[in-house]
Protein backbone atom coordinates (compact mmCIF):
# COMPACT_ATOMS: atom_id res chain seq x y z
CA UNK A 1 0.00 0.00 0.00
CA UNK A 2 1.52 3.21 -1.28
CA UNK A 3 1.11 6.62 -0.03
CA UNK A 4 -0.58 8.73 -2.05
CA UNK A 5 2.29 10.67 -4.78
CA UNK A 6 1.52 13.96 -2.84
CA UNK A 7 3.45 12.79 0.13
CA UNK A 8 6.31 11.73 -2.06
CA UNK A 9 9.32 14.21 -2.31
CA UNK A 10 10.17 14.98 -5.92
CA UNK A 11 13.59 15.88 -5.60
CA UNK A 12 16.71 13.35 -4.74
CA UNK A 13 17.35 15.90 -1.80
CA UNK A 14 14.56 16.23 -0.40
CA UNK A 15 14.55 12.11 -0.73
CA UNK A 16 17.45 11.89 0.81
CA UNK A 17 16.21 14.22 3.67
CA UNK A 18 13.32 11.65 3.91
CA UNK A 19 15.27 8.71 4.40
CA UNK A 20 17.21 10.57 7.26
CA UNK A 21 14.59 11.40 9.30
CA UNK A 22 12.87 8.06 9.22
CA UNK A 23 16.80 6.60 10.41
CA UNK A 24 16.20 9.46 13.12
CA UNK A 25 13.05 7.50 13.80
CA UNK A 26 14.44 3.79 13.46
CA UNK A 27 16.70 4.81 16.10
CA UNK A 28 14.64 6.15 18.39
CA UNK A 29 12.43 3.32 18.30
CA UNK A 30 15.37 1.27 18.82
CA UNK A 31 16.30 2.56 22.30
CA UNK A 32 13.08 1.73 23.52
CA UNK A 33 13.66 -1.76 24.18
CA UNK A 34 17.19 -1.16 26.28
CA UNK A 35 15.24 1.64 28.23
CA UNK A 36 12.25 -0.40 28.73
CA UNK A 37 13.88 -3.61 29.82
CA UNK A 38 15.79 -1.67 31.94
CA UNK A 39 12.41 -0.54 33.98
CA UNK A 40 11.08 -3.41 33.74
CA UNK A 41 13.78 -5.40 35.58
CA UNK A 42 13.09 -3.55 38.18
CA UNK A 43 9.60 -4.24 38.48
CA UNK A 44 8.04 -2.41 36.01
CA UNK A 45 5.04 -3.67 34.78
CA UNK A 46 5.01 -3.80 30.60
CA UNK A 47 1.74 -1.66 30.75
CA UNK A 48 3.13 1.05 32.64
CA UNK A 49 6.15 1.08 31.17
CA UNK A 50 3.92 1.72 28.01
CA UNK A 51 2.07 4.27 29.59
CA UNK A 52 4.56 6.23 30.92
CA UNK A 53 6.02 6.58 27.47
CA UNK A 54 3.27 7.51 25.80
CA UNK A 55 2.10 10.08 28.93
CA UNK A 56 5.58 11.48 28.93
CA UNK A 57 5.85 12.09 24.72
CA UNK A 58 2.65 13.66 24.94
CA UNK A 59 3.86 15.86 27.31
CA UNK A 60 7.27 16.99 26.03
CA UNK A 61 5.09 17.31 22.34
CA UNK A 62 2.49 19.15 23.67
CA UNK A 63 3.63 22.73 23.22
CA UNK A 64 5.53 22.13 19.92
CA UNK A 65 2.54 20.67 18.43
CA UNK A 66 0.23 23.44 19.85
CA UNK A 67 2.83 25.85 18.12
CA UNK A 68 2.54 23.98 14.72
CA UNK A 69 -1.00 24.14 14.68
CA UNK A 70 -0.81 28.24 14.72
CA UNK A 71 -4.58 28.35 16.01
CA UNK A 72 -5.78 25.58 12.94
CA UNK A 73 -8.26 23.43 15.22
CA UNK A 74 -10.19 22.61 12.36
CA UNK A 75 -7.61 20.55 11.27
CA UNK A 76 -7.75 18.55 14.20
CA UNK A 77 -11.38 18.28 13.97
CA UNK A 78 -11.72 17.40 10.42
CA UNK A 79 -8.47 14.79 11.15
CA UNK A 80 -10.19 13.13 14.19
CA UNK A 81 -11.14 9.57 12.97
CA UNK A 82 -7.08 9.47 11.61
CA UNK A 83 -5.65 10.66 15.35
CA UNK A 84 -7.44 8.67 16.93
CA UNK A 85 -7.02 5.28 14.82
CA UNK A 86 -3.59 6.00 14.85
CA UNK A 87 -3.98 6.57 18.54
CA UNK A 88 -5.61 2.91 19.21
CA UNK A 89 -4.32 1.11 16.52
CA UNK A 90 -0.34 2.38 16.34
CA UNK A 91 0.48 3.65 19.95
CA UNK A 92 -1.82 1.08 22.26
CA UNK A 93 -3.03 -1.45 19.81
CA UNK A 94 0.33 -2.63 18.20
CA UNK A 95 1.83 -2.43 22.04
CA UNK A 96 -0.73 -4.03 24.36
CA UNK A 97 -0.27 -7.08 21.08
CA UNK A 98 3.52 -7.44 20.98
CA UNK A 99 3.82 -7.50 25.15
CA UNK A 100 0.97 -9.69 24.50
CA UNK A 101 2.72 -11.87 22.66
CA UNK A 102 6.14 -12.03 24.45
CA UNK A 103 4.40 -13.73 27.38
CA UNK A 104 4.46 -17.22 25.39
CA UNK A 105 6.70 -16.72 22.72
CA UNK A 106 10.35 -15.60 23.02
CA UNK A 107 11.20 -12.00 22.09
CA UNK A 108 13.23 -12.79 19.17
CA UNK A 109 10.19 -14.38 17.60
CA UNK A 110 7.60 -11.67 18.52
CA UNK A 111 10.29 -9.24 17.35
CA UNK A 112 10.46 -11.28 13.53
CA UNK A 113 6.64 -11.71 13.07
CA UNK A 114 5.73 -7.89 13.98
CA UNK A 115 8.38 -6.53 11.43
CA UNK A 116 7.08 -9.13 8.84
CA UNK A 117 4.76 -5.77 8.62
CA UNK A 118 6.15 -4.54 5.95
CA UNK A 119 6.22 -7.62 3.53
CA UNK A 120 2.17 -7.57 4.79
CA UNK A 121 1.93 -4.28 3.39
CA UNK A 122 3.33 -5.50 -0.20
CA UNK A 123 1.41 -8.24 -0.42
CA UNK A 124 -1.74 -5.61 0.42
CA UNK A 125 -0.74 -3.89 -2.51
CA UNK A 126 -0.35 -6.88 -4.43
CA UNK A 127 -3.34 -8.23 -3.79
CA UNK A 128 -5.29 -4.47 -4.80
CA UNK A 129 -3.51 -5.07 -8.19
CA UNK A 130 0.50 -3.42 -8.06
CA UNK A 131 2.31 -6.19 -8.73
CA UNK A 132 5.90 -5.13 -6.68
CA UNK A 133 8.67 -4.78 -9.38
CA UNK A 134 12.05 -7.03 -8.65
CA UNK A 135 13.40 -4.15 -6.68
CA UNK A 136 10.69 -4.55 -4.31
CA UNK A 137 10.60 -8.28 -4.53
CA UNK A 138 14.30 -8.44 -3.82
CA UNK A 139 14.41 -5.87 -1.40
CA UNK A 140 11.62 -7.32 0.67
CA UNK A 141 13.70 -10.94 0.48
CA UNK A 142 16.80 -9.39 1.81
CA UNK A 143 15.05 -7.23 4.64
CA UNK A 144 13.79 -10.79 6.42
CA UNK A 145 16.74 -12.70 5.81
CA UNK A 146 18.30 -10.10 7.38
CA UNK A 147 15.72 -10.05 10.10
CA UNK A 148 16.44 -13.69 10.74
CA UNK A 149 20.09 -13.35 10.72
CA UNK A 150 20.07 -10.14 13.29
CA UNK A 151 17.33 -11.57 15.83
CA UNK A 152 19.32 -15.13 16.12
CA UNK A 153 16.54 -17.09 15.42
CA UNK A 154 17.70 -20.77 16.02
CA UNK A 155 15.35 -23.60 14.82
CA UNK A 156 15.31 -24.75 18.02
CA UNK A 157 12.87 -22.18 19.37
CA UNK A 158 9.59 -23.64 20.04
CA UNK A 159 6.66 -21.27 19.48
CA UNK A 160 3.38 -21.10 21.05
CA UNK A 161 0.73 -20.54 18.73
CA UNK A 162 -1.29 -18.34 20.67
CA UNK A 163 1.64 -16.20 20.89
CA UNK A 164 2.51 -16.52 17.38
CA UNK A 165 -0.98 -15.08 16.61
CA UNK A 166 -0.94 -12.45 18.75
CA UNK A 167 2.33 -11.44 17.11
CA UNK A 168 0.92 -11.41 13.96
CA UNK A 169 -1.28 -8.86 15.35
CA UNK A 170 1.58 -7.09 16.55
CA UNK A 171 2.66 -6.70 12.65
CA UNK A 172 -1.05 -5.62 11.45
CA UNK A 173 -0.26 -2.62 14.06
CA UNK A 174 3.18 -1.50 13.06
CA UNK A 175 1.74 -2.09 9.20
CA UNK A 176 -1.02 0.54 10.24
CA UNK A 177 1.47 2.96 11.74
CA UNK A 178 3.31 3.34 8.66
CA UNK A 179 -0.23 3.55 6.54
CA UNK A 180 -1.63 6.18 9.19
CA UNK A 181 1.85 7.86 9.46
CA UNK A 182 2.05 8.21 5.49
CA UNK A 183 -1.55 9.61 4.92
CA UNK A 184 -1.51 13.48 5.11
CA UNK A 185 -5.13 13.63 6.07
CA UNK A 186 -6.73 17.13 6.19
CA UNK A 187 -3.29 18.67 6.39
CA UNK A 188 -2.32 17.83 10.13
CA UNK A 189 1.15 18.53 11.26
CA UNK A 190 2.85 15.44 12.06
CA UNK A 191 3.43 16.80 15.66
CA UNK A 192 -0.03 17.20 15.84
CA UNK A 193 -0.35 13.52 14.77
CA UNK A 194 1.88 12.41 16.59
CA UNK A 195 1.24 14.00 20.12
CA UNK A 196 -2.99 13.02 19.85
CA UNK A 197 -2.08 9.94 19.03
CA UNK A 198 -0.27 9.67 22.07
CA UNK A 199 -2.65 11.03 23.64
CA UNK A 200 -5.46 8.93 22.53
CA UNK A 201 -2.82 5.44 23.42
CA UNK A 202 -2.33 6.69 26.95
CA UNK A 203 -5.89 6.85 27.73
CA UNK A 204 -6.77 3.80 25.93
CA UNK A 205 -3.87 2.13 28.04
CA UNK A 206 -5.12 3.34 30.79
CA UNK A 207 -8.57 2.60 30.57
CA UNK A 208 -7.19 -0.96 30.68
CA UNK A 209 -5.08 -0.60 33.48
CA UNK A 210 -8.63 0.46 35.24
CA UNK A 211 -10.28 -2.29 34.29
CA UNK A 212 -7.73 -4.91 34.87
CA UNK A 213 -6.87 -6.26 31.45
CA UNK A 214 -3.55 -4.82 31.46
CA UNK A 215 -1.58 -4.95 34.85
CA UNK A 216 -0.27 -1.69 36.52
CA UNK A 217 2.79 -2.04 38.35
CA UNK A 218 5.71 0.67 38.76
CA UNK A 219 9.08 0.76 41.17
CA UNK A 220 11.67 3.44 42.22
CA UNK A 221 14.29 1.15 42.16
CA UNK A 222 17.17 2.61 40.41
CA UNK A 223 18.01 1.60 36.83
CA UNK A 224 21.05 0.22 35.39
CA UNK A 225 22.24 1.72 32.27
CA UNK A 226 25.61 1.08 30.71
CA UNK A 227 27.29 -0.45 33.90
CA UNK A 228 26.00 2.58 36.09
CA UNK A 229 23.02 2.86 37.95
CA UNK A 230 21.07 6.06 37.15
CA UNK A 231 17.90 7.19 39.00
CA UNK A 232 15.04 5.98 37.69
CA UNK A 233 13.33 9.10 36.89
CA UNK A 234 15.78 9.22 34.30
CA UNK A 235 14.99 6.07 32.21
CA UNK A 236 11.70 7.33 32.71
CA UNK A 237 12.49 10.60 30.71
CA UNK A 238 14.61 8.83 28.64
CA UNK A 239 12.16 6.53 27.42
CA UNK A 240 9.30 8.79 26.80
CA UNK A 241 11.27 11.53 25.25
CA UNK A 242 13.47 9.27 22.51
CA UNK A 243 11.59 6.55 22.35
CA UNK A 244 8.31 8.04 22.60
CA UNK A 245 8.63 11.94 21.58
CA UNK A 246 11.16 12.12 19.17
CA UNK A 247 10.29 8.50 17.90
CA UNK A 248 6.83 9.03 16.93
CA UNK A 249 7.22 12.67 15.51
CA UNK A 250 10.18 11.65 13.29
CA UNK A 251 8.49 8.73 12.00
CA UNK A 252 4.80 10.23 10.52
CA UNK A 253 7.54 12.95 9.20
CA UNK A 254 9.53 10.15 7.12
CA UNK A 255 6.55 8.12 6.35
CA UNK A 256 5.46 11.57 4.76
CA UNK A 257 8.14 12.13 2.58
CA UNK A 258 8.69 8.45 2.05
CA UNK A 259 5.85 6.69 1.55
CA UNK A 260 3.96 4.18 3.64
CA UNK A 261 6.26 0.72 1.39
CA UNK A 262 9.85 2.86 1.93
CA UNK A 263 9.20 3.84 5.19
CA UNK A 264 8.30 0.59 6.71
CA UNK A 265 10.89 -0.96 4.87
CA UNK A 266 13.73 1.98 6.56
CA UNK A 267 12.17 1.02 9.60
CA UNK A 268 13.05 -2.07 9.38
CA UNK A 269 16.53 -0.89 10.83
CA UNK A 270 14.95 -0.60 14.05
CA UNK A 271 15.94 -3.96 14.74
CA UNK A 272 19.55 -3.30 13.64
CA UNK A 273 19.51 0.18 15.99
CA UNK A 274 18.00 -1.94 19.03
CA UNK A 275 21.04 -4.02 18.99
CA UNK A 276 23.89 -1.66 18.80
CA UNK A 277 21.78 0.48 21.76
CA UNK A 278 22.14 -2.79 23.65
CA UNK A 279 25.45 -3.45 23.04
CA UNK A 280 26.56 0.05 24.33
CA UNK A 281 23.76 0.23 27.23
CA UNK A 282 23.26 -3.04 28.71
CA UNK A 283 26.94 -4.49 26.99
CA UNK A 284 25.55 -6.99 24.62
CA UNK A 285 27.96 -7.27 21.97
CA UNK A 286 26.77 -7.71 18.78
CA UNK A 287 27.63 -10.77 16.71
CA UNK A 288 29.15 -10.55 13.50
CA UNK A 289 25.66 -12.65 12.27
CA UNK A 290 23.85 -10.19 13.59
CA UNK A 291 26.02 -7.73 11.81
CA UNK A 292 25.56 -9.49 8.60
CA UNK A 293 21.87 -9.13 8.66
CA UNK A 294 21.88 -5.34 9.81
CA UNK A 295 23.77 -4.83 6.32
CA UNK A 296 21.02 -6.99 4.27
CA UNK A 297 18.10 -5.19 6.44
CA UNK A 298 19.85 -2.16 4.71
CA UNK A 299 20.18 -3.17 1.71
CA UNK A 300 16.96 -4.25 0.59
CA UNK A 301 15.51 -0.66 2.10
CA UNK A 302 17.83 0.75 -0.10
CA UNK A 303 16.56 -1.35 -2.58
CA UNK A 304 12.93 -0.80 -2.37
CA UNK A 305 13.91 3.20 -1.33
CA UNK A 306 15.45 3.05 -5.06
CA UNK A 307 12.28 1.87 -6.90
CA UNK A 308 10.47 4.21 -5.44
CA UNK A 309 12.15 6.80 -6.58
CA UNK A 310 12.42 5.46 -10.01
CA UNK A 311 10.42 7.81 -12.73
CA UNK A 312 7.24 6.09 -14.64
CA UNK A 313 8.57 4.13 -17.78
CA UNK A 314 8.75 5.85 -20.64
CA UNK A 315 8.30 4.52 -24.47
CA UNK A 316 10.94 2.92 -26.16
CA UNK A 317 12.98 4.85 -28.84
CA UNK A 318 12.35 4.33 -32.62
CA UNK A 319 8.51 3.90 -31.99
CA UNK A 320 5.90 6.36 -31.84
CA UNK A 321 2.88 5.93 -29.31
CA UNK A 322 -0.23 7.50 -31.53
CA UNK A 323 -1.61 10.06 -29.01
CA UNK A 324 -5.62 9.12 -27.69
CA UNK A 325 -8.42 11.85 -29.17
CA UNK A 326 -10.42 12.67 -26.66
CA UNK A 327 -13.77 12.68 -27.79
CA UNK A 328 -15.44 15.94 -28.95
CA UNK A 329 -16.45 18.89 -26.29
CA UNK A 330 -14.07 16.61 -23.76
CA UNK A 331 -11.28 18.88 -22.62
CA UNK A 332 -7.74 17.73 -22.07
CA UNK A 333 -5.72 17.32 -18.35
CA UNK A 334 -1.97 18.07 -18.76
CA UNK A 335 -0.09 15.14 -18.01
CA UNK A 336 1.66 16.89 -14.53
CA UNK A 337 -2.40 17.34 -13.21
CA UNK A 338 -3.27 13.71 -13.58
CA UNK A 339 -4.13 11.91 -10.41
Amino acid sequence: MAAPATTRPRTGGARAAGLAVALLSALAFGTSGTLGKGLLETGWSPGAAVLVRALVGAAVLAVPAALALRGRWHLLRADAGLVTAYGVIAVAGCQLAYFTAVQTVSVGVALLLEYLAPALLVLLAWARGRRPSPLVALGTVLALAGLVLVLDVTGSVRVDLVGAAWALVAACGLAAYFALSARPGAGLPPLVLATGGLVVGAAVLALAGLVGVLPMATSSADVVLAGARVPVLVAVLALGVVAGAVAYATGIAGARALGTRTASFVGLTEVVFAVLVAWLLLGQLPLPVQLLGGALIVAGAVAVNADEGRPAREPQRGRRVPAAVPPAGTATVPAHRQV
